[in-house]
């Protein structure tokens, strides 16, 4: 971390699109399922480095409704991948502290699957050291679609009534209700757009965009970035005293 870096002032929820597996794999002459589990590999570092860099919060973008348009080939690998990781790592990030939770729609993943993250979010209910969210199978836009259905459930049962609902309202039905809001939403690989990740919730986020591929972010990167929050004006459409 840079010297004049302060933990208290950075953010304390980041949000990160992991993006340029597959291109680093391609620069390599290797499948793209092979920079995918290089990517694996780097979200074990980067949830390591988070306590020390003061962020409490951390949400990874895993894999979105819109990622099933690939190759079934990767789409079957990354689904192993999944699996894999969650057997491996479940000990590790239990013993480390994290507290562990998903959000997306888990109806379209397998039964297997589902029953790791069922397991692996009770397991790890009860820490605190850092709070990783995972995004798998998930969009910000059928978030919010399923987030609305629950509400008009609520109130077609009588539970809730119209005049009733707000954005405090709508935002308990989101799956990310129990998380507060994140600070700053991290996309690696070049690419400057937001890719349906947490449309809701990032609305006051601060976005950095850097160029570096995801296998190849490092925990100095990481720190670095922090640093460039902590020199932000953050207004909340206010003006600056």
């Amino acid at each position: 971390m840079p010297k004049d870096a302060d933990p208290r002032n950075g953010p304390g929820h980041v949000a990160i699109i992991m993006d340029g597996n597959g291109r680093w794999a391609q620069q390599r002459g290797r499948p793209r399922l092979f920079g995918h589990h290089a990517g694996a590999r780097r979200v074990r570092e980067i949830v390591a480095a988070c306590p020390d860099l003061g962020v409490k919060y951390l949400t990874i973008f895993a894999f979105s409704t819109e990622n099933w348009k690939r190759t079934q080939t990767e789409v079957a690998g990354l689904m192993t991948l999944f699996r894999k990781y969650l057997e491996r790592e479940a000990r590790e990030l239990f013993e480390s502290g994290v507290c562990v939770r998903f959000i997306g729609d888990r109806i379209r993943l397998d039964e297997k699957l589902v029953s790791l993250m069922d397991e692996l979010e009770l397991l790890t209910a009860d820490n605190t050291r850092v709070n990783l969210t995972v995004a798998l199978n998930y969009g910000g836009r059928d978030e919010v679609t399923r987030a609305a259905k629950r509400l008009a459930y609520e109130i077609e049962q009588g539970r809730l009534t119209h005049d009733a609902v707000d954005a405090e309202t709508l935002s308990r039905f989101l799956d990310t209700h129990v998380l507060p809001d994140p600070d700053l939403v991290i996309r690696t690989s070049g690419e400057a757009r937001i890719s349906n990740f947490l449309l809701w919730q990032s609305a006051y986020a601060e976005y950095e965009f850097v160029d570096t591929l995801w296998p190849d972010f490092t925990k100095a990167e990481f720190a670095k970035v922090l640093h460039n929050y902590g020199s932000r004006d953050r207004r909340f459409g206010a003006v600056s005293a």
